[in-house]
């Protein structure tokens, strides 16, 4: 019995000699007994799969919840090795990641909005300080100049002096007054006030209606970027152009990439529309007025706009011009003054001259904010123009069914013209009459402005 013990044993933990198993024994012949001591090896501690992965995935949760796709084996022992992914989102976690994205956004345009507010009344407060303190310092040098002239070879050194200090003060200030153009800025800020508040309207609106896709996110933050270029804050560097060579309606949206646009076009089947609204609510003869509306707002609005805005910019550039040549005149006058010789005289009424048609030009032209003027055709002019490729752009879907309904889109171009739908009809008849005839139509298409 003992024998078949200690056989047992010793086959259970018999090893081969390449084992490192240590085994030892000791026969008893005298006792009929085999007594065996085994001594198994001390093993190194291997931690499991399992746990290894719950270490590295540790690791991945304190990198701020995401981690770069891992596009290779990383391996741990000769036998083991973890395979690191992407964790997958839920479509409920990708949906409510968008709408976070179109909410921060939503901020963003809130705070665009105050910004733009109160740095146009901080705008409108310098036109206004600016032009007093200019037209308060160049009557006061008019009035000192006329002293002396009154006075004669009486009058004190330090009188004309004066005279001479203010006229230069009042030039160098309506340098930088008639470069930046206050009105002109305050009326940016205010335009872009208009816009942002546009746009949360919009944003809002689609948050209310549906979910939000990627797509909308990188359609709002694009005109955002667009709207920023438009009404720029800074005025180093970034302001806008004021005396442009030509002048240009403005542009504050996003313009469309052909290449996107195209292949988007391309992967899409064509629908045709029957005679009447039953696709989409577009027809031929609505594609037909929509089209007739582009060629009114061209050849009448947008081209009306673009001549005023041209006839304002050139006045305004004579303005600008002329208050700082008459101050710069009178600076230069002044100076001659001095004495009792008819030079002097000649001189005093020259500097008294140029300072009165200087305060009344900088009046006419700050006052009157010209430069005010000429953004505000560039702001009609370019309603139009957008006006002009939202319509375009509509009718070059070749898919109907992507098109925005067609009744819905005819009463927004309605009533962005102020017109009834039977007005707008009525309109795009003339249009096709006219050129038909080839004769001018004599109606605009906006009774707006």
């Amino acid at each position: 019995m003992a024998s078949l013990t200690s056989s047992t044993l010793l086959s259970s933990f018999s090893a081969p000699s390449s084992s490192p198993c240590a085994c030892t024994s000791s026969r008893s012949t005298s006792k009929g007994m085999i007594n065996a001591a085994i001594h198994p090896p001390a093993f190194p501690k291997v931690q499991s799969s399992s746990s290894k992965k719950l270490h590295f995935q540790e690791l991945i949760n304190t990198r701020n919840g995401y981690m770069a796709p891992v596009q290779q084996l990383l391996d741990l022992t000769d036998d083991m090795s973890v395979v690191i992914s992407e964790p997958c989102r839920s479509s409920d976690a990708a949906a409510g990641s968008v709408s976070e994205q179109m909410y921060s956004l939503l901020e963003v345009v809130a705070d665009r909005v105050e910004m733009h507010g109160n740095i146009g009344k901080q705008r409108e407060n310098w036109n206004n300080l600016l032009l007093n303190s200019i037209n308060m310092m160049t009557l006061t040098a008019t009035t000192v100049a006329g002293l002396g002239v009154a006075v004669g070879g009486g009058a004190p050194l330090g009188l004309k002096l004066s005279s001479t200090l203010l006229f230069t003060a009042a030039t160098g200030m309506l340098l930088v007054m008639n470069k930046i153009q206050p009105s002109q800025l305050a009326e940016e800020q205010r335009n872009a006030v208009r816009l942002f508040k546009q746009l949360e309207s919009e944003m809002r609106s689609r948050l209310a209606l549906r979910a939000p896709t990627q797509e909308d996110v990188e359609e709002v933050m694009e005109r955002i970027l667009a709207l920023d270029r438009a009404s720029p804050l800074p005025l180093l560097g970034a302001m806008l152009e004021k005396f442009p060579k030509k002048f240009e309606p403005a542009s504050w949206w996003p313009k469309a990439n052909p290449d996107k646009v195209s292949a988007r076009r391309s992967n899409r089947q064509v629908n045709h529309f029957p005679s009447r609204r039953g696709n989409n609510g577009w027809s031929e003869e609505l594609e037909v007025e929509m089209r007739a509306i582009v060629d009114v707002l061209k050849r009448k609005d947008e081209k009306d706009y673009l001549r005023l805005g041209n006839i304002a910019l050139k006045a305004n550039k004579v303005l600008a011009v002329a208050g700082p040549v008459l101050t710069g005149l009178a600076a230069v006058s002044s100076i001659f003054t001095a004495g009792s010789s008819a030079a002097a005289a000649a001189a005093a009424m020259v500097a008294v001259t140029a300072g009165s048609l200087a305060a009344a030009v900088n009046s006419l032209e700050h006052s009157g904010q010209v430069g005010m003027v000429v953004e505000i055709y560039r702001n009609c002019a370019g309603f139009f123009r957008l006006l002009e490729e939202s319509i375009e752009s509509t009718l070059e879907e070749r898919d109907v069914e992507s098109r925005e309904n067609g009744e819905l889109f005819e009463k927004k171009v309605a009533m962005k013209l102020g017109r009834s739908l039977s007005q707008l009809r009525d309109l795009a008849r003339k249009s096709i009459y006219s050129g038909i005839k080839g004769t001018e139509i004599d109606e605009f298409g906006s009774k707006l402005f």
